[in-house]
């Protein structure tokens, strides 16, 4: 029995795999079972973000694991205590708290609890206002909090109270506010929902509404934090803060990690016995994770910016030259490839030429490399991407 018929026999079919088995992975390079070599342009969904098997970040998790790997959070873990100083001093130096979980749908559970007891201890209010093609988890919770009805198939009723607006429409959010509303529930750049960066001035907009309001702004940066856009948390790039940020993904460079982070009235809702998890806040990834942000210095991070801003001008040339792209959008390192047609074809393709890229919304090619590529990357990968555009456009 091959892989592929084992998966089929022992594994509920939840994950429709390409046809690739992966060996080995370092850098931004995988090689298959045959010995293929692949420049991955995905990174595990935005998670490797330092590359495969990042040297430093391996051995800060063999250290920890040397001592233990798990202690419970009955108990004090320095590594953990240290990282939820440096995320929450990240976030504000003031008055930052954190919150540790395993992944970026418990974070994200984990900032809306804090805004129900918020809104709970300040008059009864509950409504949380999010938005039209978000992504924010696969717990029932976190998909009620989803704005894509394709996610809610046969998971009906779902926890109530989360309404959807217009994303960048500043209009359709002021027409849901009332006096229920709690909170505003985002993502800076929608990653599933296509790589939609959000206007600089709709969050300033969204900042002052929740101020006038009294409401909390719960920012989902699981796949556009953590360097991804160019800067640590991707708020950075706009000027404003919200309440609370929640990470994951790539905080822990491919160990699984969570975190929900908040500052002044959002940090103190919670007391002990409101939230917890078994797992949440692991030793040995919290070692990996406090390496992560080592590395992600601004020098660093400028530096890998400018390797982004190559393949953006790239990909721009690209879109003059093929008519089916419609739209380069997104930020840094987190771009999206907007096309006239189906990119499912275009994705096949490349992986057969040696490239990882994907597609989400059916026809956005989406690429999440690591931030240590080089424009020999870049130039290897727009290649690959442009022979198959040119194939599809036969």
């Amino acid at each position: 029995m091959n892989i592929k018929q084992s998966e089929n026999k022992y594994f509920m079919r939840t994950y429709k795999r390409n046809d690739l088995v992966v060996k080995k992975a370092k850098g931004q390079f995988l090689w298959d079972d045959k010995g293929k070599k692949y420049l991955d342009f995905f990174s595990g969904i935005s998670v490797c973000n330092l590359g495969h098997l990042n040297n430093a970040v391996v051995k800060a998790a063999k250290k920890q694991l040397d001592s233990y790997a798990h202690v419970s959070n009955l108990y004090y873990a320095p590594v953990q205590i240290e990282l939820g100083e440096a995320l929450s001093k990240k976030f504000d130096k003031v008055s930052g708290k954190t919150f540790l979980a395993n992944s970026g749908a418990e974070a994200n559970e984990c900032a809306i609890k804090i805004a129900r007891k918020f809104g709970y201890i300040t008059g009864g209010r509950y409504e949380i206002i999010a938005f039209n093609n978000s992504f924010h988890g696969r717990t029932v919770m976190t998909l009620a909090a989803t704005g894509q009805k394709k996610f809610h198939e046969y998971l009906n009723p779902l926890p109530e109270k989360f309404v959807f607006a217009d994303f960048n429409d500043i209009n359709s959010v002021k027409k849901l506010i009332n006096k229920k509303t709690v909170a505003i529930m985002i993502e800076p750049v929608q990653g599933e929902g296509g790589i939609n960066a959000a206007d600089k001035s709709f969050l300033k907009e969204l900042r002052s509404l929740c101020d006038k309001n009294n409401l909390l702004l719960i920012f989902d940066e699981i796949q556009s934090g953590i360097g991804r856009t160019g800067k640590f948390f991707a708020f950075e790039n706009y000027g404003i803060k919200p309440d609370i940020v929640t990470l994951a993904k790539s905080l822990a460079n491919g160990l699984p990690l969570g975190a929900a982070i908040a500052f002044g009235k959002a940090a103190e809702v919670f007391t002990y016995g409101d939230h917890g998890s078994t797992f949440g806040g692991n030793p040995v990834s919290c070692a990996a994770a406090f390496e992560v942000l080592k590395q992600l210095s601004p020098s660093f991070l400028k530096k890998s910016m400018q390797t982004a801003k190559y393949l953006r001008k790239k990909l721009e040339v690209l879109k003059k030259k093929r008519a089916i792209i419609k739209e380069i959008r997104g930020m840094g390192f987190m771009l999206g490839i907007n096309l006239s047609i189906a990119g499912g074809d275009i994705v096949s393709y490349c992986l057969n030429k040696g490239l990882i890229i994907n597609c989400t919304q059916d026809t956005v090619l989406r690429l999440l490399p690591a931030l240590t590529i080089t424009k020999k990357d870049v130039d290897n990968a727009v290649k690959i991407i442009d022979e198959a555009l040119s194939k599809a456009a036969v």
